[in-house]
């Protein structure tokens, strides 16, 4: 019996040194592995027994309650994240009562970056609440007449949070995917640069693929320069 009793009061220790914890994953594990433990440990006297056990699920139970507050405040943060976002988002769909002047850009500019400062919102109304954004948006777009290049990176920059929330790794397989993307482009670029050179204008089929390739050139350096400014984006995250 007295290695049964050291047992529980190791078990004891462990958990009293968990409860604290804010990893509320992994300690939940751990403390459901102490637990079975505590099940699986052999009997101790009457008068250790109840003693143990009290200190024992006081631990357990403390971490447990902290959890289900910590949720329950994240889950009223996340509602209210939700009427902020919603708020927001008719906001902007008055936009296009306002005359189109800078400074009505500058307020639709200023209220997407206020979209996207705001944290969680419920899982479920996750993907309704950005369809409605999305949608409300790419209409004051059109209403600006924000041309295509800004239309993107704006939208990089609302993604930008999401990919942020899902860590460095992620934030890096992203600027790897762009760099590979952007060096590409500059190959194609220098093609057909060179290419160009070995047409002449003399000819009216030539002039036409001259003018062909260079408005090919002049959209690929359009689409490169995105490229970097959302690779710029990224490296002020990392």
């Amino acid at each position: 019996m007295n290695q049964n009793l050291d047992v529980k009061k190791d078990l004891c220790k462990q958990a009293e040194a968990l409860k604290n914890s804010t990893d509320w994953k992994g300690t939940t594990e751990k403390i459901i592995h102490l637990q079975r433990e505590w099940k699986k440990a052999g009997p101790v006297l009457k008068r250790n027994s109840d003693e143990l056990w009290k200190r024992f699920i006081a631990a357990c139970d403390y971490f447990f309650e902290q959890k289900n507050k910590n949720f329950s405040d994240l889950k009223n943060v996340e509602i209210q994240n939700l009427a902020k976002k919603k708020e927001i988002t008719e906001k902007i769909a008055l936009i296009e009562k306002k005359s189109n002047t800078e400074e009505t850009q500058a307020e639709f500019r200023a209220l997407m970056a206020e979209w996207n400062s705001i944290g969680h919102v419920p899982f479920k109304e996750k993907d309704q609440v950005y369809t409605d954004y999305r949608a409300t948006i790419d209409k004051i777009f059109t209403y600006l007449n924000v041309d295509s290049s800004q239309r993107r990176l704006d939208s990089f920059k609302n993604n930008l949070k999401e990919i942020s929330a899902q860590g460095e790794n992620k934030l890096y397989r992203e600027r790897e995917k762009l760099v590979r993307a952007y060096e590409h482009l500059k190959s194609e670029i220098a093609t057909y640069e060179n290419n160009i050179g070995f047409l002449t204008s003399s000819s009216k089929k030539g002039g036409g693929l001259i003018r062909e390739m260079e408005r090919k050139i002049e959209a690929l350096k359009d689409e490169s320069k995105l490229i970097e400014q959302k690779i710029n984006l990224l490296d002020e995250k990392v």
